[in-house]
């Protein structure tokens, strides 16, 4: 049902206005296809899209007021582009008629694209069912991330305790009658239930009629997008690292980073005297800002932005979402992203990669290194613009924070590739549009 409620949106967004064009044609006498109004319906086609993606359209919307919200505010927003743009141009590039009747027909096909995408998520969750046998730290920990922000829908239909679980009498099988009792499609196991022989048993005897089995790492890997903290250290060393062991995903990711880079220096060429402007009058101080980071291999390097805190603001702290120091000026350059722009060079120079774990400052670095030891290992990778950890979790403000990216960043790095950039580099759009992450 999520794929049908995507594929109907995008679809169905391409039908309307190719519909409303070639009706208009049709009524005031000449050929759509060969006029170059079939070329910008089709710029219109893409706006409408990216308007929708960027409000989380269709399966992010949880409840029908969101849903209504993002229905009205992403067509809107695309109509108000196309005609922005025609009035600066002063020439009529679409119909009024195509440009605002699109929306008036596409907010009751948003809504059923939304619908089908809510219905489709709640039955993916109701399909994978999981008995976890954990301690309770960690079922509370695996029941709260399977509500926030799961990578893909899961009911945590039961837990047991390793001990309620095992069982010294091969007659008894209480992790078999969970499952059967909760109808559950997989079983997840953490270390201390891997360890008892009497569970792996029942598990084996699961397996073997169709129920599929998890350690606790491999479940927030499939599920969560992440790897569980009580993991990390054991799991640091157990897997490749593509920038690290596949020499020829290295040399393409640099080459996309300097293209990405060149494209970058003209946006900051175009942006800069309007920041400039903006800066003279509401955000009085230096332009750029620049702060040690620490980079690949430990090597520490000068991360450039423009500036989006009061001149004496103190560096040392750790920066929170609303914090007081940032002016209103820098509150709106860092909505819209503006001030990462500088970093472009910083991409040039191979300080940084389009994607990859966001680089942190110095002392922070010492500080995490001594109460994690694995933790250096996401410095074995060029730091990134945009991450894995920047897209799943929406601000890092303190060690809480650090603890919980880190385990996003792992992922990364266990699964890292040109497919997982790629996913990475479109849900980005999707946070910068909808004003979501840093």
């Amino acid at each position: 049902m999520r794929r049908l409620g995507r594929a109907l949106l995008c679809a169905g967004t391409a039908a309307v206005v190719i519909g409303l064009s070639k009706a208009h044609a049709v009524q005031h006498g000449y050929d759509y296809t060969q006029s170059s109004r079939f070329a910008w319906s089709l710029a219109y086609i893409g706006l409408l899209l990216l308007a929708a993606y960027g409000a989380g359209l269709p399966e992010m919307t949880r409840t029908r007021r969101s849903a209504v919200t993002a229905t009205i505010a992403s067509t809107a927003a695309a109509a108000l582009g196309v005609s922005l743009l025609q009035l600066v141009t002063g020439s009529p590039l679409l119909p009024r008629f195509v440009v605002f009747g699109t929306p008036a027909v596409l907010v009751p096909l948003y809504l059923l694209c939304a619908a089908l995408s809510s219905d489709g998520r709640a039955r993916d969750a109701q399909r994978d069912r999981l008995v976890l046998v954990a301690s309770g730290h960690e079922a509370f920990e695996l029941s709260d991330a399977l509500d926030q922000n799961p990578e893909r829908p899961a009911f945590l239909a039961a837990v047991l305790h390793p001990a309620e679980a095992a069982s010294a009498d091969p007659k008894s099988r209480p992790l078999v009658e969970a499952v059967n009792r909760t109808e559950a499609t997989a079983v997840v196991l953490d270390r201390a239930a891997q360890a008892d022989d009497s569970i792996v048993a029942q598990a084996a005897a699961l397996h073997e009629a169709g129920v599929r089995v998890r350690t606790l790492s491999l479940c927030y890997d499939e599920w969560l997008g992440k790897l569980p903290l009580s993991e990390l250290e054991r799991v640091s060393l157990m897997f490749d690292i593509g920038e690290v062991h596949r020499a020829r995903y290295g040399r393409i990711k640099r080459i996309v980073d300097v293209v990405t880079g060149l494209a970058g220096t003209v946006a900051l060429a175009l942006v800069t005297p309007v920041v400039l402007l903006g800066n003279r009058f509401a955000n009085h101080g230096p332009l750029l800002y620049r702060q040690p980071r620490v980079g690949k291999n430990g090597r520490v390097f000068q991360i450039w932005k423009f500036r989006t805190m009061c001149p004496d603001g103190r560096v040392s702290e750790w920066t929170a979402e609303h914090d007081p120091r940032i002016t209103p000026f820098g509150r709106w350059l860092r909505k819209t992203h503006l001030d990462e722009l500088p970093q472009a060079v910083n991409i040039l120079r191979g300080d940084l990669s389009i994607v990859g774990p966001r680089p942190e400052q110095p002392q922070y670095v010492e500080e995490l290194i001594e109460k994690i030891p694995f933790y250096n290992l996401r410095h074995l990778v060029r730091p990134g613009l945009t991450g894995w950890a920047q897209v799943k979790y929406p601000y890092g403000a303190n060690e809480a924070d650090a603890l919980e990216k880190l385990q996003y960043e792992f992922y990364y790095l266990r699964h890292q590739g040109l497919a997982l950039d790629a996913r990475i580099l479109v849900r980005t759009v999707r946070h910068v549009i909808g004003r979501n992450g840093r």
